[in-house]
């Protein structure tokens, strides 16, 4: 696929097939996610492949109270209905934190952009989780260390689903020229 049509083409799926994915595939998805730029070129993050279904299932649990906000807990269960949770992990020690900016979650944010479009062009879907999860929960069933930062979840699985697109801003309203 051409880049701007795996761009265009890539949605948020929700509903998986339960085929396996082939290694090649998963290789070739996890190695976008590798050769991301990041702050000083230090590579902070760390993915972890969860292929178990009993593990699927536990990190995606939601433990605790309810939000303070009184927003209803979204059950999560679909996640774990993909073959494969890709669990993005950052250490924030391996990056920058410039002029109150914490740049691990910016190095994470273009290393699973890029693994997003990466699936996308491998017939793939996916779907960023960057909140909804109880990170103590998915750190105790994965045994991830305590200084680590658990940053997004990707489901990753064939798509069981084909989403309209979403209404996006036109360039007009999101850009300027040379002020505000």
């Amino acid at each position: 696929m051409e880049f701007m049509d795996v761009v265009v083409k890539r949605r948020s799926i929700r509903k998986y097939k339960s085929d396996p994915i082939p290694e090649a595939k998963l290789k070739r998805v996890l190695e976008a996610a590798r050769l991301a730029p990041s702050w000083g070129n230090r590579q902070c993050w760390r993915y972890i492949i969860v292929s178990d279904e009993a593990l699927r299932k536990k990190i995606v649990e939601r433990a605790g109270p309810a939000p303070a906000d009184g927003r209803p807990i979204r059950p999560r269960d679909w996640i774990a209905q993909a073959p494969i949770i890709i669990v993005g992990c950052a250490d924030p020690t391996k990056s920058g934190d410039k002029e109150g900016k914490l740049y691990y979650l910016l190095d994470m944010g273009i290393s699973i952009e890029h693994l997003i479009l990466a699936a996308a062009n491998e017939g793939l879907g996916t779907c960023w989780i960057g909140g909804g999860f109880d990170e103590t929960v998915v750190k105790e069933a994965l045994g991830i260390l305590k200084e680590i930062k658990v940053v997004a979840l990707v489901p990753l699985g064939y798509p069981d689903e084909a989403p309209d697109p979403r209404t996006r801003n036109s360039l007009e309203e999101i850009t300027t020229k040379n002020h505000w």
